[in-house]
């Protein structure tokens, strides 16, 4: 459980996001996040984030704890009903998983295949009450499992720029008494926002650790505030990207800006989750650039 070391140990956990390939080959990734091992404590893999079709996640973590790199599994109620997501939660156990993140998961709509049926048996809530009644022995229908029970640590989403954020607050208390040990945010840009959010959640005692998309470029800043929910990026980081003049300078320039808002996450929550896209290689520079 290495989140679960990390946080208990006191420090600023750091985390990334990885979304395993759309296709079989999972080397370039790896190579990828085996730069930055030792930087970051635990990378969270995605599960057909954004309704888009991409490898199993458990095969994606299999593949990264071969390579000695601590996976967070994300398991989304939207592909699978509870039989399949009970399923899939014994079997992560069975290969040694037990950092999980449990979402409802981002409609079909929103993804490259229309024709996908969603499913959305359960809810996130549910699932985290389903991860606690597998840890006590039994399935969602009562039935007592064979053997030693799992053992998870598990996690939730929070999206600390939704407006009204009261909604945000109070999902998030229904997820923690679910059973949720600790949190990821969704992309967040605007450290008075999150300032705000963690002051209306302060009551909430479970690690928040605060994530932001790294900005690649302008037009992906404009694409998030135009499509993404609860996701707001500034006007001043905007002009700041389209300010660059060619591919170097905007890469220098999204560097910094991460650095940034690490250093502005640092100062607010119990650690930082960086969503990179691809841009894994340039981890260590962010880090490197806010200090860490």
């Amino acid at each position: 459980m290495a989140l679960q070391e990390a946080l208990a140990s006191g420090k600023f956990v750091i985390t990334s996001e990885l979304g395993p390939p759309k296709g079989v080959d999972m080397a370039p990734l790896v190579a990828d996040a085996v730069l930055c091992r030792g930087r970051v404590d635990a990378f969270a893999v995605t599960d057909n984030q954004s309704s888009v079709m991409k490898m199993d996640p458990l095969v994606a973590c299999l593949r990264l704890m071969e390579a000695g790199l601590p996976p967070i599994l994300q398991i989304t109620c939207r592909d699978r009903n509870r039989l399949a997501l009970q399923s899939m939660l014994l079997s992560a156990a069975n290969l040694g998983l037990r950092d999980i993140v449990c979402l409802t998961g981002d409609h079909v709509l929103l993804g490259d295949d229309q024709e996908a049926m969603p499913v959305f048996d359960i809810d996130s809530v549910h699932l985290l009450e389903a991860v606690q009644g597998l840890m006590a022995g039994h399935d969602m229908a009562d039935n007592e499992l064979e053997g030693e029970p799992p053992e998870f640590f598990v996690g939730c989403v929070a999206s600390p720029g939704s407006i009204p954020m009261e909604p945000q607050v109070l999902k998030l208390e229904k997820k923690v008494a679910a059973g949720a040990q600790f949190v990821l945010t969704q992309a967040i840009y605007d450290m008075d926002v999150l300032a705000q959010f963690m002051q209306a959640v302060r009551h909430i005692a479970v690690p928040i650790i605060g994530g932001f998309v790294v900005l690649k470029s302008a037009r992906m800043a404009h694409h998030m505030n135009k499509h993404t929910a609860g996701v707001t990026v500034p006007d001043h980081l905007i002009d700041e990207l389209d300010a660059c003049t060619d591919r170097d300078e905007r890469r220098e320039k999204a560097i910094e800006i991460a650095a940034r808002l690490v250093k502005g996450i640092k100062g607010l929550c119990r650690g930082v989750h960086i969503m990179s896209l691809g841009w894994d290689r340039h981890i260590p520079a962010i880090l490197d650039a806010a200090g860490l």
